[in-house]
């Protein structure tokens, strides 16, 4: 009896044994990635009738969660802030105005998140370096709507590159599309983010 309940205790650690290494690549084979606001940038441009104009983000954050040991890499999760009151053009009553149209005061960041992966395939000219399509959702100045966000993905030496831009309109985020000098200035409803950001 005794000589039984040992051979079933070493039976049950052999099964916990095979259990735990059979969940050790998945546990390592994921890595998160934090966005490094010092490297890469993100700005905004668009156009007026006076002249094209261009902000820039001083603040943004954010995480990504992927698993490279596939064929192609598995994106987990991202996720990408922008404190809205960062976006700088180097002219203050421009930045006041655009302020106003996003209404900070109630929104303080323009926040985007990945639901899925759409598309991914590798660029062929390149090493470690991908097309993706992500679906997610957009919130601007309190309104959230769902978009398609193309980017080139390329792991590289313990880093996450994501580079590209997508267009948008003001309008579908409920921003009056700013003014001034008495509205003999108007910004135009068309904007681009174009983005090259750093992840470690």
């Amino acid at each position: 009896m005794q000589s039984h309940n040992k051979y079933r205790q070493f039976s049950l650690r052999i099964a916990v044994l095979v259990m735990a290494l059979s969940l050790l690549p998945i546990t390592i084979s994921a890595q998160s990635y934090t966005l490094n606001n010092s490297e890469g940038e993100l700005t905004v441009t668009g156009t007026s009738t006076l002249h094209d104009w261009e902000e820039v983000a001083e603040q943004k954050s954010g995480s990504i969660s992927l698993d490279n040991s596939g064929e192609l890499p598995k994106i987990n999760s991202l996720k990408f802030t922008v404190e809205a009151e960062s976006l700088k053009s180097g002219k203050g009553a421009m930045d006041k105005n655009t302020y106003k149209a996003l209404n900070t005061d109630d929104y303080k960041q323009i926040v985007f998140e990945m639901k899925q992966v759409k598309s991914i395939s590798p660029v062929v000219s390149t090493a470690n370096k991908y097309k993706v399509v992500a679906t997610g959702s957009l919130t601007i100045s309190g309104t959230t709507n769902t978009i398609d966000l193309p980017f080139n993905l390329t792991i590289t030496n313990g880093k996450v590159l994501l580079e590209g831009k997508k267009p948008l309109k003001m309008t579908d985020y409920n921003i009056e599309p700013p003014k001034a000098l008495l509205g003999t200035i108007t910004t135009g409803d068309e904007i681009e983010i174009h983005y090259n950001t750093v992840w470690k």
